[in-house]
């Protein structure tokens, strides 16, 4: 038995789930209101038998107890396995001595990153040299509740002074330097990295200190702000100033606003705006967005108002859009054949502040403002079109075509119709264009963008046998094939059928390795090896365990292999999705009969669509390799 299997042995998800959510008996099963977005009555149920839960609601998401605490805590895979396994008493596997080594090395710069930050609040709040930080603080308006929330601190003038106190506890200057707390000089020498500042602790979402913002009390002369180098623990790229206090508030307003200094954030949470977060003053990152994926797919950004800000803001919303999911949506060709077109799963807003006002200045002069501008917050698409027309000589024709052109991806995004044409009207208006033309090249886009190749799949040359391990045998197909899993998703796709994600896989440590391959091949790496070095033992363990796929076939074989593995997957989903609907169905009230019947009509059409492609269409590749349709009984 794996550690995995070892730790859903001893832990029950009625008591795991129960830890978090109020669970109510119901029948055989439990139910809830949906941890994960608001709603007034119960779609969330958790299954004793099968150690599953699923929400039917707004989500339609589920999983087992390591997706559960995984999207509740915002964790990855290895933390989630290390806090289960904890809970569970299970011990892992011991790690490689260099693993250990780094591990080691890695909570002794976090050790040293928290007593720093103990040392710099227990300066402010007695030093005397203290005394500027402390009055700045107070014209700020902070009060001392969050003071000691945030763990605000000072640093000392003195170039030795955390060196010594930090030396003094069992720490070499050697780890200091490498936790981005001293600065080493080339002939060796150390000294305190931040002196005479406000020191503001930054942590990961998960709370651990990780490493500082600090900022200047002088008037000039010196940067106003200075962060924590580069570091093992400190990635301001892969860091959100707050989240560890606003991931409970953003899943409860569904939304997330990004604003981008410290004392924004603050003074947003100080007044019970408790879903706002910092980007550590850098553009937002793709890796930023993905953090905040977990909580909400609702984004607001919050810049300055200055050119700077704007500009900032633009860069934002092109990483937020690049970095958010999208469904797929049917696009009919002039022939009336369907294609698809990928839409934006999410909604991206802009929060338009006075000028001269950024949030620190205005939830302290006028707090009841903040949530009107938060409600008032403008679309994606309103706002670049305002800056574009800003921008724009409207009297001269090739200006705008350009805003038009801009203006088509961002268009294409919004997955409502009449809401994206009601968008394309209001860009032909300010334009002062015909909206049929406006209207006529968004469609012409959308068409050159959908896939429509028609393609029918028969059951020739399908290998016999059930696969036992079938979602060992589908990972192991694709990590032998680097191509395979994008090709096997266009496929997916063009038949309608949502593509392979990690949560298709009911085996943690299979999703995790999946999901460490997603973003292996989203880096242009597509190197096996790599997945090893980013994954916890008990992953490796579970890959050195995968069936081995055939090592003869030729590009189209692999291809009907991974297409087949995949629907087979697909299919056992939701042929357990159909059994726990209609259990639910047979002990629901009747007023929930309906919603439940219904929710048993969607699934029927997913599963006939899959069961379709698997047995009754044809398909074939060119001697190029080339993907050629044929209809089920032609001749070729």
């Amino acid at each position: 038995m794996g550690v995995v299997d070892e730790i859903k042995e001893r832990l029950d998800i009625v008591d795991v789930i129960g830890a978090y959510v109020p669970l109510q008996k119901a029948g055989r099963y439990y139910r809830a209101l949906c941890p994960f977005h608001a709603e007034k009555t119960p779609s969330f149920y958790v299954f004793p038998d099968s150690q599953r839960w699923h929400c039917f609601g707004a989500c339609s998401e589920g999983g087992d107890i390591f997706t559960f605490v995984m999207k509740r805590e915002g964790w990855d895979f290895a933390t989630a396995l290390e806090e289960l396994a904890r809970r569970a008493g299970v011990v892992l596997r011991p790690r490689t001595p260099e693993q250990a080594r780094m591990d080691e090395e890695n909570a002794r710069l976090q050790a040293a990153v928290a007593e720093a930050a103990r040392y710099y609040h227990h300066l402010l709040l007695h030093a005397p040299e203290a005394a500027r930080a402390r009055e700045y603080l107070a014209r700020r308006g902070l009060s001392s509740e969050t003071i000691l929330r945030f763990q605000l601190g000072y640093s000392l003038p003195a170039w030795d002074a955390l060196r010594a106190h930090l030396t003094g506890r069992g720490f070499t200057p050697a780890e200091l330097v490498r936790a981005g707390l001293l600065v080493e000089r080339e002939d060796g020498s150390t000294y305190d990295r931040f002196r005479d500042r406000l020191m503001i602790p930054i942590r990961d979402p998960h709370g651990t200190t990780v490493g500082f913002g600090a900022r200047t009390l002088e008037a000039e002369g010196v940067p106003k702000y200075i962060n924590s180098p580069q570091t093992p623990l400190f990635d301001k790229g892969r860091l959100l100033f707050g989240l560890d206090m606003a991931r409970d508030a953003i899943r409860r307003e569904e939304c997330v606003v990004v604003v981008e200094g410290y004392m924004d954030v603050m003074q947003a949470h100080q007044a019970g705006f408790g879903n706002v977060v910092a980007q550590m003053g850098t553009a937002l990152t793709e890796t930023q967005v993905r953090l905040l994926k977990r909580y909400t797919r609702r984004l607001i950004l919050a810049l300055d108002p200055d050119a700077a800000g704007i500009q900032a803001t633009l860069r934002g919303l092109e990483v937020a859009r690049e970095a958010m999911d999208r469904e797929l949506t049917p696009v009919f060709n002039p022939r009336g054949l369907v294609g698809f077109e990928r839409r934006l799963g999410a909604e991206i807003r802009v929060l338009t502040l006075p000028p001269g006002n950024d949030p620190d200045d205005l939830i302290r002069q006028d707090p009841a403002r903040w949530p009107v501008l938060v409600r008032e917050s403008l679309p994606v698409v309103e706002f670049v079109l305002g800056q574009l027309l800003r921008q724009t000589d409207l009297e001269d024709a090739k200006g705008r075509a350009r805003v038009v052109e801009a203006m088509l991806p961002l268009l294409r995004d919004v997955g409502d119709p009449v809401e994206r044409e009601t968008y394309a009207q209001k860009v032909a208006r300010a334009l002062r264009l015909d909206a049929r033309t406006v209207l006529a090249r968004l469609y012409e886009a959308e068409r050159q963008a959908a896939q429509r190749t028609p393609v029918v799949v028969s059951p020739e040359g399908q290998r016999g046998g059930v696969i036992a391990d079938l979602e060992g045998y589908c990972l192991a197909t694709f990590l032998h094939q680097p191509w395979l899993l994008d090709a096997v998703n266009r496929t997916l796709e063009e038949w309608d059928i949502p593509p392979l994600r990690p949560g298709d896989f009911n085996d943690p440590a299979c999703r995790a390795a999946l999901e460490a391959w997603e973003e292996i091949l989203a880096e242009g790496a597509a190197d096996p090896s790599i997945l090893r070095e980013r994954l916890p033992e008990a992953v490796i363990f579970r890959l050195d365990s995968l069936p081995e796929p055939p090592s003869d076939l030729s590009d189209e074989q692999w291809l009907r292999e991974g297409i087949q593995a995949a629907l087979r997957l697909r299919e056992r989903n939701l042929r357990r999705r159909k059994a726990e609907l209609r259990a639910l169905t047979e002990e629901a009230p009747p007023l929930e009969v309906d919603r439940y019947g219904q929710a048993l009509e969607e699934n029927a059409r997913a599963l006939l669509r899959v069961q379709q492609a698997l047995y009754n269409r044809c398909w074939a590749l060119s001697p190029t390799g080339v993907e050629t349709p044929f209809v089920e009984g032609e001749t070729r």
